[in-house]
């Protein structure tokens, strides 16, 4: 029998319409742009889609109900995809580990890694808060 996992396409749909505006953003603006200027310019695009996003979204990391640090995603999308961006030669194992971390610390189980490097690429990672029933 052949199971599926559904949580690895949770907000799919959403997901989609974040990856086409990376896209047109990247094929308008090009290469060598900092970080800024493309979380800007996606920004604009996924509010024109009828999205809600917000930049640089505050996230506080708790050990033993005590606040030890805190992170600001990129962007949050309709409150339910963290995007991280970065303007890096290639993705790297790091940034993969970032965005999970980001992903641990809230209650959002989708996030997004999108590079505006030489050559555009994209990552999706999901991490379920789903406990495991034996």
């Amino acid at each position: 029998m052949n199971m599926i996992n559904a949580d690895n396409y949770k907000y799919s749909e959403i997901t989609e319409q974040i990856i086409e505006a990376f896209y047109k953003g990247y094929n308008t603006l090009g290469y060598g742009f900092l970080e800024k200027v493309y979380e800007n310019v996606l920004f604009i695009d996924l509010v024109a889609m009828g999205l809600f996003v917000e930049k640089q979204k505050q996230i506080k990391v708790y050990y033993k109900d005590k606040e030890v640090g805190e992170y600001f995603a990129d962007l949050v999308v309709d409150r339910c995809v963290i995007v991280e961006l970065k303007t890096a030669e290639t993705l790297c194992k790091e940034h993969e580990l970032q965005l999970i971390n980001y992903l641990k610390a809230t209650e959002i189980e989708v996030g997004l890694l999108l590079n505006y490097g030489k050559k555009p690429e994209f990552k999706r990672k999901v991490f379920s808060k789903k406990k495991n029933l034996i």
